[in-house]
């Protein structure tokens, strides 16, 4: 019977999906919402330590899949504001939190500053989920912005409901410490594991049979492992994993997103399904009144005084901020954390659960609708492109690769129009940038000095693993300052691409001179495979 009620939901969690995509409603609000409607049915669920584990579990996939998919690329520039908002950000919004439940509210101070920590943090699935389904591309990289803070501030909010959660239940242990230790261990097995696992990942052959996502899997419940048992953040220390992995090529990576995607999806429809499911309908509407109030003053006042106020020496643009601030959407790492303060046993004069439950639901349903409209309102949209490209899965899934060139003074190209160019082979001229300004490659658009052009076609997947190799030259190599021509390869050795720091594509040739910090790619031949071929193609023709 399980099993015919678990079908029966995943069914409708899909019908959720569509709706969503439909009407603008945040499809994880629907999961909750599924959850809830089968407990006022009768399903009860009251397990909080499996909810717990479950919780753990999904946040893990959830941090390091969030990692994995932030384009570090579109996400460096405005690095500096995402974490900033993601560490004094969330203690900011906490802390005004937690003073407006003690001063209006009427709880203890330790009891509002434990709620302020719980839901301090927005919520990567939720602000992802509307970014992604609404395509909400928005300008200043205000996307990548967000998708960075909400992806890496779950560990803060973390670390200060430990502080105060310890307080609370009289525990003898050094505040700095652990908060140091928090911090400092996570980000040290964080990025000493990305290390590891991203040079293990350049070494191994290609895993056709799917084994490069049990690899990954691995290295996820190892790093949290680490990051654990040496008293560290395994949340961050999982973001960091993912942002390297995420932002390295290697063989079989799209194979491991088309299945973490899957793997996501399910822990989150899993997820909030059951925090839905572990509520209880009155108890939910008793807290009701307290989690509006609550939710309506970090909206209104604790978020926007948060991003403004830290995002004062940047000079962002205001309708910029008052997005940022529209965008503090509460989700599962909240309802996840007050789980754990119910499972310490620790007696509070208020239900913690349902109203960090109601907190979230309701952030999710007013700020997650209102996020589409205001990003017109506020003309923060860019319809000319797509939020998407902020992503890596948006080009590890596709089929199409692009590339990109300049076109350099006394080029040949310069004067040619778009139709004249010949290109005899599957590609296109998918957009031309010229002075920070996107040209659309209309046949009789002339190319000039500096446009640099991107070409796109179909993407090619070494199936061998061997023919291409790529590495980075370091100080020191014999390869420094000398000239292709000089290098002397092996005849079956040829370098076909090299790429300059700055992002500057060479086509090698033999004059040709090598710097520190390039980007070789490398194609070596195995003679014998050759011969291999040969054979088999004289034996066919015969």
């Amino acid at each position: 019977m399980q099993y015919l009620i678990i079908g029966i939901i995943l069914i409708l969690a899909l019908l959720a999906i569509r709706l969503s995509n439909k009407h603008g409603i945040p499809a994880l609000l629907l999961f909750i919402v599924l959850g809830m409607g089968f407990g006022v049915l009768g399903l009860k669920f009251e397990d909080y330590e499996f909810a717990d584990g479950l919780a753990t579990v999904a946040l893990m996939v959830i941090m390091f899949y969030g990692g994995f998919g932030t384009n570090w690329h579109m996400a460096r520039p405005v690095a500096k504001e995402a974490i900033i908002l993601s560490s004094l950000g969330v203690i900011t919004t906490a802390l005004l939190t937690g003073l407006f439940c003690h001063l209006v509210l009427g709880f203890s101070l330790l009891e509002g500053m434990l709620i302020g920590s719980i839901v301090g943090s927005t919520d990567y699935a939720s602000v992802s989920n509307i970014l992604r389904s609404k395509n909400l591309n928005l300008k200043y990289n205000s996307a990548s912005l967000l998708e960075l803070e909400s992806g890496s501030n779950d560990p803060t909010a973390y670390t200060m409901t430990m502080v105060f959660l310890s307080i609370i239940m009289g525990t003898e242990l050094s505040i700095p410490l652990l908060i140091l230790s928090q911090v400092a261990l996570g980000l040290l097995v964080g990025f000493v594991f990305a290390f590891l696992f991203g040079k293990y990942l350049r070494r191994i052959n290609a895993q056709p049979d799917g084994l490069s996502s049990v690899l990954m899997a691995a290295a996820m419940l190892i790093t949290y492992a680490a990051a654990s048992l040496l008293g560290g953040n395994g949340y961050l220390a999982l973001y960091i994993l993912g942002i390297r992995l995420g932002n390295m090529e290697f063989r079989d990576k799209r194979e491991v997103v088309f299945f973490f995607d899957g793997f996501s999806e399910i822990m989150q429809i899993a997820l909030f399904f059951v925090l839905g499911l572990l509520s209880d309908f009155h108890k939910f509407l008793q807290a009701f009144p307290i989690a509006l109030f609550i939710m309506l003053f970090m909206t209104i006042l604790a978020r926007p005084l948060s991003v403004w106020g830290l995002m004062l020496p940047f000079h962002l643009k205001r309708n910029q901020l008052h997005m940022l601030s529209l965008a503090g959407i509460r989700g599962a790492a909240a309802i996840a954390f007050a789980i754990l303060v119910v499972n310490s046993k620790v007696p509070f004069s208020m239900d913690i659960y349902h109203i960090v439950f109601g907190i979230c639901v309701l952030s999710s349903l007013v700020q997650g609708s209102l996020m589409p409209p205001a990003s017109r309102k506020l003309e923060m949209l860019d319809p000319n492109d797509t939020v998407l490209k902020t992503f890596n899965h948006y080009q590890d899934k596709a089929e199409l690769g692009f590339l990109e060139t300049q076109i350099h003074p006394g080029s040949d190209l310069v004067g040619l129009q778009v139709k004249d160019l010949r290109l005899v082979f599957d590609f296109i001229v998918a957009k031309i940038e010229r002075d920070g300004q996107t040209v659309v490659p209309r046949g009789h658009v002339v190319l000039q000095e500096y446009d640099r052009v991107v070409l796109g076609g179909e993407k090619h997947f070494d199936q061998s693993g061997h023919d291409l190799t790529e590495f980075t030259i370091p100080p020191g190599h014999r390869f420094v300052n000398q000239t292709v021509k000089d290098l002397a390869l092996p005849s079956d050795t040829l370098i076909v691409m090299v790429q300059r720091s700055r992002g500057e594509i060479i086509v090698p040739l033999g004059d040709t001179q090598l710097i520190e910090g390039d980007k070789v790619i490398l194609l070596k031949v195995d003679p014998s495979k050759n011969r291999k071929k040969r054979l088999m193609m004289r034996r066919h023709k015969s």
